[in-house]
């Protein structure tokens, strides 16, 4: 079981000062959190990727290699990276250019994103979102694989001939997550692939992110990929938490209050009982994340975001420093405390290239 931290990179003002960080404060934060989630003993650090205000994530390659030259262990990944604008030309070099700088720890997150201003910006248009993520990964997929691709589709000009380089590093292709929240498609796409399906499911309740999951599952199992639950899923959750409950729910409340997508419907009490939102002390947190494998089934990878709407990177480094401290060991007891042998943990570039050889051996063998 993996545990991470994942940030979108907002520019938020912190209600309770009215202070708005400036970009360049925004991004070190972010590369602060990536150093203190390692430091902590956290496995995954994800930045989403964003075009527009009030965003800064807009070049994950950028600030993961750089996240990489100063990490050792930490796997770099993304929150997401948007197969429908970018060119999957581009994603195949610049994330296998990636796990080359980084010694294989890197994998990615598949989505289509939540803006919709970014497709004409890049030339799309998202009523063809979800023909776009379908095709656009189905291309990356052959030229991760694929040394010499010949490929003609619907939405970019035809390839003949075309290697892409550098070439993934020992011949294995970074693992891809499959982000959706609410695209029954996306989860179908994983499935296929036999790729994981990440559920980032801060603002939906459990059964909504129940029946994405149950049908990624099906189908991971109807295309042969292994049992239903042997599927490759990803959680997100977002915390915030003190030693006491209540100072938690009383430090947290303007900043839920003024969000532009939680406050002024549900209260915060209400939004906590319905959504993964979790506001309290260290156990609740607990308790909470255990509850997602009471929903959804044994799970590979857990990610949490605790720096957006305007909070502080002083008291975001306190999120992590709890995390690491008293949630996480816990977490790790639990969740592995009954998981079935047969349930795979999360794929690593070491435990992919360990599989391929051992594919080879055993068909050389048999062959």
């Amino acid at each position: 079981m993996q545990f991470g931290i994942f940030t979108v990179g907002d520019v938020t003002t912190d209600p309770t000062t009215g202070r708005t960080p400036t970009e360049a404060e925004r991004v070190k934060a972010m590369v602060t959190i990536a150093l203190k989630a390692e430091e902590v003993g956290l496995d995954v650090f994800a930045t989403g990727e964003h075009h527009n205000p009030p965003f800064v994530a807009s070049s994950p390659t950028t600030m993961l290699g750089y996240i990489a030259a100063r990490t050792d262990g930490l796997v770099l990944s993304t929150s997401t990276t948007l197969i429908t604008t970018n060119d999957p030309v581009k994603i195949a070099e610049d994330f296998a250019m990636l796990q080359h700088l980084a010694e294989g720890r890197v994998d990615l997150m598949m989505g289509r994103g939540n803006t919709g201003p970014v497709y004409p910006w890049f030339g799309q248009d998202i009523r063809q979102g979800i023909p776009l993520a379908l095709e656009n990964y189905n291309l990356l997929h052959r030229l991760w694989r694929e040394d010499v691709v010949d490929w003609e589709g619907e939405f970019r000009t035809p390839l003949q001939g075309f290697t892409s380089t550098p070439r993934p590093l020992d011949g294995v292709p970074p693992f891809v997550w499959h982000g959706s929240i609410r695209s029954p498609e996306i989860a179908e796409q994983a499935a296929y692939y036999g790729d994981g399906f990440f559920h980032n499911n801060i603002f939906w309740p459990a059964t909504h992110t129940k029946k994405l999951i149950s049908l990624y599952r099906r189908r991971f199992e109807h295309y042969g990929h292994g049992r239903a639950e042997q599927a490759i899923v990803g959680l997100g959750g977002q915390v915030f938490m003190r030693k006491n409950s209540q100072d938690a729910v009383k430090e947290f409340r303007p900043y839920f209050d003024h969000h532009p997508l939680m406050g002024g419907g549900p209260s915060l009490e209400e939004y906590m009982d319905q959504t993964p939102l979790t506001v309290g002390s260290p156990q609740q947190v607990i308790d909470k994340t255990l509850s997602f494998r009471d929903s959804f089934g044994h799970y590979q990878r857990q990610l949490f975001n605790v720096d957006g709407v305007g909070t502080p990177l002083k008291t975001v480094l306190e999120q992590i420093d709890l995390l690491g401290e008293e949630v996480v060991p816990v977490l790790r007891e639990e969740f592995a405390a009954g998981r079935p042998a047969h349930v795979p943990d999360a794929p690593t570039h070491a435990s992919l290239l360990a599989a391929r050889d051992a594919a080879n051996t055993s068909a050389a063998a048999t062959g």
